[in-house]
């Protein structure tokens, strides 16, 4: 696939550039591995979160030539201050990045021979807190975009990683003083050290959620902004990529010119463009790559629908050269927030996780008491979901015979998170079978101000209220079922968990040249719950399911070992021919590593292909999203 190709990084030898002096580093104590054993949430309510107690070491990571303190040699391995600690550990702040690209040592089995040359990348938050007493929340955190590459001709995997340059990056890092200072509120954050009332710097655009290579442009994308492009050589940022313009088209529903809501819209935007310098439209960060057409399919919402009862999506779709080849606008009458989306080849299917307006939250986030999401909250007052039908190929016959305003309703309430596949089955009949396989959560839990149990008044993260008690409250995996009739008329909504599998888990994967097509396999992050501080999230797990027959294999890091999200690399036809690497934060070592997993072997003993080690100096934070780019 000529859209999938990178640069590959400059082999030579790597020197790290250290951007600040971290305060001195406290190891945690040595803790007893834990019995792995199988254990579910059982419990059908939710219950409310203990705080765990503070002390929390420093997040900042090891200088190598530190003098480490002695250790205490066991705890109980469920003390909760050691939960704590491990659980901060994936939240250290990384100040440092490396000139050029430096060889990992492979500390378990081998690179094998018939790995793919290419190049993995992983975006995420690298820093946390300031010089200046303020610490934000990790959706805050400004992008640290990491590299992997691998070469088949050496059998050698140089890592590198750097800072997106974004304007807010550029404002708040001080080169000539190697110090922070956060001036940007953020959506999610409270500035302790920063001006809190009147400030304005609410859209800060870190690039930390997402990275796509397509026509060999590399773009690491927000949730609320254009992505910015990367030099995938040597990570130098570029700038901005403008995929926004432009995006203002006749919709498919009815004029809204005269209705309240328009008036309303006309009377936000000076206010949030100019007054808090929002964009008009926020390009979503999940974005979707048809392996069937070869096109990149985008969306993207307008800024001043955050606070109002309608929705506007523009979808784009771009051929392998970046050539926009289909555009449409589709207004909704539903006050809704979206993280991820589905495509099929008949539609765009969007999931409307309904919210409402907060007026306390919001008299709190304008004094800068809260953060300003805190304006915004779910809204559970209907027990159904809705799911909207959204024709991608207006033109076509089937796209006209279904009202795309009236939504479908899952009988159950879920909240959407993030899509691993969509695709329809048409039958000889005519009737249309749509499959969505997805990871969920309830309206219950998700809370927009403590998503990784943020505090910005202790400084520290709060693993509770990512591992509360109640079925189906946390992250889970679902598999949603529509059924449409010759006329594509609907008849039948189903919802049910992934081969019953009810443990926590999240970032579905598969093989993404079956993206858009009917998969037998399906991966993801997952907890067998077997540490009872910290039952349900960091994740330890790769899951792969077989769709076909019913069958569940695991691969587990081990003890007191977390798992970010599994990234699938193709090798061969076979859908499960490849490889995937997922990375693993080890806490009791205080290292991370990049894992390489055979997909045929989970559930054995050859499944660990091969583990390389990340030098302690440059440990680096949990990761978001990541992409493979084959060369």
């Amino acid at each position: 696939n000529n859209t999938l190709t990178s640069k590959p990084l400059k082999l030579t030898k790597m020197q790290a550039k250290p951007i600040h002096s971290p305060s001195p580093y406290i190891v945690p104590p040595l803790l007893r591995p834990p019995p792995v054993h199988h254990a579910s949430l059982s419990s059908q309510t939710i219950t409310k979160p203990k705080p765990v107690p503070a002390p929390i070491p420093t997040t900042d990571v090891v200088i190598p030539g530190r003098i480490l303190q002695p250790v205490q040699p066991f705890i109980d391995h469920d003390d909760p201050i050691a939960a704590s600690w491990d659980y901060n550990f994936l939240f250290m702040s990384q100040r440092s990045e490396t000139t050029q690209p430096i060889r990992l040592r492979v500390v378990e089995g081998e690179i094998p021979t018939d790995f793919p040359s290419g190049a993995y990348y992983l975006t995420g938050p690298g820093i946390f807190k300031d010089d200046h007493g303020s610490t934000v929340h990790p959706l805050d955190g400004h992008g640290y975009l990491r590299a992997f590459a691998f070469d088949n001709a050496t059998k050698e995997v140089k890592y590198m990683a750097k800072y997106i340059k974004t304007e807010a990056q550029v404002e708040e890092f001080d080169r000539k003083t190697n110090s922070w200072r956060f001036t940007h509120r953020g959506p999610f954050s409270v500035l302790k050290g920063g001006k809190k009332i009147g400030n304005t710097k609410v859209m800060k655009n870190v690039a930390n959620t997402s990275v796509l290579m397509w026509g060999k442009k590399l773009l690491c994308m927000w949730e609320g902004g254009n992505p910015y492009e990367i030099e995938s050589d040597t990570l130098d940022t570029i700038g901005k990529f403008n995929m926004t313009d432009g995006c203002d088209l006749a919709d498919h529903g009815e004029s809204h010119g005269g209705d309240v809501w328009e008036v309303a819209a006309n009377l936000l935007k000076p206010i949030l463009y100019g007054v808090f310098k929002m964009p008009p439209k926020r390009l979503l960060s999940h974005y979707k790559l048809d392996s069937s057409r070869n096109r990149l399919l985008t969306v993207a919402c307008n800024a001043e629908d955050m606070l109002l009862p309608r929705s506007n999506f523009t979808f784009t779709e771009y051929d392998s050269n970046f050539k926009i080849v289909e555009k449409q606008e589709f207004k909704i009458p539903d006050h809704m927030m979206i993280h991820d989306w589905a495509f099929t080849d008949t539609y765009y299917i969007v999931f409307a996780n309904r919210i409402k307006l907060d007026i306390l939250g919001s008299m709190e986030a304008v004094c800068g008491a809260s953060p300003m999401i805190s304006a915004l909250t779910v809204n559970p007052s209907k027990s159904t979901s809705p799911i909207y039908l959204l024709p991608r190929f207006p033109n076509k016959s089937e796209s006209k015979k279904r009202d795309w305003k009236i939504p479908l309703e899952i009988p159950s309430q879920l909240w959407l998170l993030h899509v691993g596949n969509a695709f329809e089955v048409k039958h000889d009949h005519g009737n249309l079978d749509i499959q969505i396989l997805a990871s969920a959560c309830s309206y219950q839990w998700f809370n927009f101000r403590k998503l990784f149990g943020y505090k910005w008044q202790t400084k520290h993260l709060d693993p509770s209220i990512m591992n509360v008690k109640g079925e189906n409250a946390l992250p889970h995996l679902v598999q949603v079922s529509i059924k449409l009739d010759s006329d594509y008329n609907y008849q039948e909504c189903d919802v049910k968990p992934i081969h019953k599998w009810k443990k926590s888990a999240d970032f579905p994967a598969i093989n993404p040249t079956f993206s858009g097509k009917q998969n037998k396999y399906l991966y993801s992050a997952t907890t067998l719950g077997s540490r009872k501080s910290l039952p349900s999230f960091p994740f330890d797990t790769v899951v792969k399911f077989d769709l076909t027959n019913n069958s569940v294999q695991t691969w587990t890091a081990g003890s007191r070992r977390f798992i970010g999200e599994p990234i699938f690399v193709p090798k061969g036809e076979d859908e499960d021919d490849g490889y995937l690497l997922v990375v693993e934060y080890a806490t009791s070592m205080q290292r991370c590593c990049l894992v390489v997993l055979n997909p045929k072997e989970i559930g054995t003993k050859k499944a660990l292909v091969a583990r390389l080690e990340i030098p302690m100096h440059l440990n680096f934070p949990l990761g978001f999203h990541g992409f493979w780019a084959a060369s």
